[in-house]
């Protein structure tokens, strides 16, 4: 079977389905590490990016295997690949808040959007990618939240506003890559085929305005998490 793009309805019996066994899940997972000493949470905290790690390697042995593992679709250049690779490895390095400063804001935002509009990229029609969609989105929502909550990680008053700049320096570097390799990474060469009510226009002008949203957004996150205006 030749891969193709799966996309769930929103709010049809499908999407409902599937977002309340995910939603009730990140609770659970948040509630029983809100009672774990400091220690064993830390741990706690691993086990997802472990998750994470294990359905990223067979994900892409997989494609390998099947002969549908090409640069244009499975390069980590979409927001939700970069976030799912920074949750992969930053419990396993020295405590470093740029990345999860990163993986916060474009973690969560990522998650939201990809699990509230589910577009499945090069599926091929099996379970296995049926699931490890929406567990390597859980997780990549699950992660940040967790250090945020649990392991003492914070978020510095601008950290928002770095996000953005961040955001368009990738950008500046993927949109060019997308033409040259024929991809269409952070769907900056077309939009999303999901009905996204934040995919306005064509390109480019849908981009300008994720450029107003993205900022909009990243600075409701940080109010709402830490409870301060700047």
């Amino acid at each position: 079977m030749e891969p193709k793009t799966y996309i769930i309805e929103f709010l049809s019996n499908e999407w409902i389905r599937n977002s309340i066994f995910t939603f009730l899940g990140i609770l659970i997972y948040l509630f029983i590490g809100k009672r774990m000493s400091p220690k064993t949470s830390l741990h706690y905290a691993k086990l997802i990016s472990v998750v994470l790690i294990t359905t990223t390697l067979i994900g892409h042995f997989r494609n390998i295997m099947n002969g549908y593992w090409n640069i244009s679709d499975n390069l980590p250049f979409h927001l939700c690949g970069i976030s799912n690779l920074i949750a992969c490895f930053i419990l396993f390095i020295p405590k470093n808040n740029r990345l999860f400063e990163f993986l916060y804001y474009a973690g969560i935002l990522g998650a939201i959007q990809a699990l509230l509009t589910p577009q499945i990229n090069n599926f091929d029609g099996s379970s296995y990618e049926y699931f490890e969609y929406y567990f390597s989105h859980a997780g990549i929502l699950l992660l940040p939240i967790y250090m945020f909550k649990n392991l003492d990680y914070r978020l510095p008053s601008f950290s928002w506003l770095k996000i953005v700049l961040y955001l368009n320096i990738l950008v500046i570097i993927v949109m060019p890559l997308n033409f040259i390799i024929d991809s269409n990474y952070m769907y900056l060469a077309h939009k999303p085929n999901v009905n996204n009510p934040f995919v306005i226009g064509e390109w480019p002008y849908y981009i300008l305005f994720w450029e107003i949203i993205v900022v909009v957004f990243t600075y409701l996150l940080y109010v709402i998490s830490t409870g301060k205006k700047v």
